[in-house]
This record gives structure tokens, sequence and C-alpha cells, in this order.
């Protein structure tokens, strides 16, 4: 019996060196399909992107970047996204709170509507904010007569890309909310805290991280959104013009390299936005306990 022991240990201690078998094939056939699906999909197109840039020389992308029409369109872009962005940051955990918190009849009906503008055309949902918010709209038309003017201006920017970011801030902030320990609010309670003290000293700590994460892909997302408000905008140069449209309009005029260059711009930031999600994604994991 000592001898099938002492036979049996190698054999153990080479599976346990190899490791556990793995449903897929091995890491090098993975990695080399992932980084060939990245290459064709991702990759190659964007490199294109900054190559063609390059055709034109520094002073040249310099002015095709800053010219006024251009910066013009960068003030509404971000500054609408972050509006909307911190619209959404309240409003959206407002929303996660009561369909984790409370049960109500339709709470399934609400749930599913919060990812509408998931599965809604962006062009849809431009055509339908219009079609409410506009002089002779449901909504509009009782609006205007009071001076208030919602659609064909900034105010249907930031309206759209609220409609779109909201579910970014719910679907980031309701599973934290599930997960969250009520013992530790009903310790708080039972020592005399209100209830303001427990949202704020209790509650808010925990789901912060995911109220960030929530904010930064609501406004990465409003950033390059383009079908939802081109519709609603009004789309006048100065005034009412998105990033995006002043790249369609460089193409529709065949300057490809100025289209590029303002595109090269957004694709920066954009990576930036990415840079952010992922560090804050990160800092949520880990004030979770969960591994990196």
């Amino acid at each position: 019996m000592t001898a099938a022991v002492l036979a049996a240990q190698p054999e153990g201690r080479s599976a346990a060196r190899r490791g556990p078998k793995r449903v897929l094939p091995g890491f090098g056939l993975t990695l080399g399909y992932t980084l060939f699906y990245l290459s064709i999909i991702v990759l190659i197109p964007l490199s294109a992107l900054v190559f063609k840039s390059f055709t034109l020389t520094w002073p040249q992308f310099w002015e095709a970047v800053t010219a006024p029409r251009v910066m013009a369109s960068y003030r509404l872009t971000f500054g609408a996204s972050f509006i909307a962005a911190c619209v959404n940051l309240v409003f959206g955990l407002l929303v996660a709170w009561v369909l984790v918190r409370y049960q109500f009849p339709g709470k399934k009906i609400v749930d599913a509507l919060v990812d509408l503008p998931f599965a809604l055309p962006t062009a849809v949902a431009g055509i339908s904010l219009t079609a409410l918010l506009a002089g002779n709209g449901w909504i509009g038309q009782y609006l205007e007569p009071l001076g208030i003017q919602l659609a064909f201006n900034r105010n249907g920017v930031v309206i759209a890309l609220i409609f779109i970011g909201l579910p970014f801030v719910v679907r980031t902030v309701q599973p934290v909310l599930e997960d969250s320990e009520k013992e530790l609010e009903e310790a708080a309670t039972s020592l005399g805290a209100t209830r303001w003290q427990i949202f704020y000293k209790v509650i808010l700590p925990g789901i912060t991280p995911a109220l960030l994460t929530g904010f930064a892909m609501a406004f990465a997302r409003a950033i390059g959104e383009y079908g939802s408000v081109i519709f609603i905008a009004g789309n006048m140069p100065m005034v009412s013009e998105i990033t995006p449209l002043v790249i369609i309009g460089k193409l529709e005029q065949y300057d490809y390299a100025g289209a590029t260059a303002v595109a090269v711009t957004m694709l920066f930031f954009s990576f930036v936005m990415l840079l952010v999600i992922n560090a804050l994604q990160a800092w949520q994991r880990k004030r979770a306990g969960a591994p990196l």
C-alpha cells in the first residue's frame, strides 16, 4: 500500500502543476484569436483614423481642432454631457433606490422601462422627444406660450442626453444597493441616527464608487451621442451644433483630414474617460473586497 501511495504522489504533483483543465483551448490560441479580433474590429480602424490625421502638419491640425465653430461644438458637447450626467447622477440614484427598496404595482414594468434607451434606436428617441417638446408637440404647445422652449436649442441637447444616459447610473447603482448590508442601517437607527445621517454616513459611502462609475459611463456615452440629438438640437452653428455633427459636416464637404483631426481629438477624450471608468470600477471592486 505504501508503494502504491508513493507511486501515486508524482502523478498527483504533476497534475497539480498542470492545473485544472480549461474549457476553452490553450492560452496561446485564445490570446491569438483575441488579438486578431481586436485588430480587425478596433485597432486597425482607429489606426487608420490616426494615420489619416498625420497628413496634416501640426499647425494645420491645431487650426482644424481649434476653429471657432469646432470650439463652440466642444463647449456644447462636453457642457451638455456634464449637465446631463449630473442630473442622471441624482435621479438615477432615486430610481435605483425605489426599485430596490420598495414594492409597488407595476414594478417590473418600470424596471424594464429603465432599459428602453438601450433598446430604442437613437434616431427614434430623437424624433419622439421632438414630437413631445416642439412648439406643436404634446408638451411643447403648453410650454412655449410661457416662454419655455425645450426643443431646437441647447435645452433639447441636454434633455436628449439625459434620456440616453439614465440607464447607466441606475444599472450601476442598483446591484450595489441590493448587496448593501441593512444590518448597518438598523444598528445606526438603534443608536439614534436620523434618516439623513443613515444615508449620508452609512449608505452613501458604500455606493459612492458605483455612483461615480455610473456618472462617468453616462458622461462618456453622452459625449459620442449623435442620433437622438440632431433631431431636437436645431443644429445651428455656434449655438446648438454638437461635435459629431461637425465631423459629419466636414465629411460631406470632403474635408477628410479635418474630420479625422476632430475625430482624433474626440478619440483622445474617449480614451481618457475609459481610463477613468476602469479606475473607478477597480476602486469599486476593491471597496467590495473582490479581487482586482
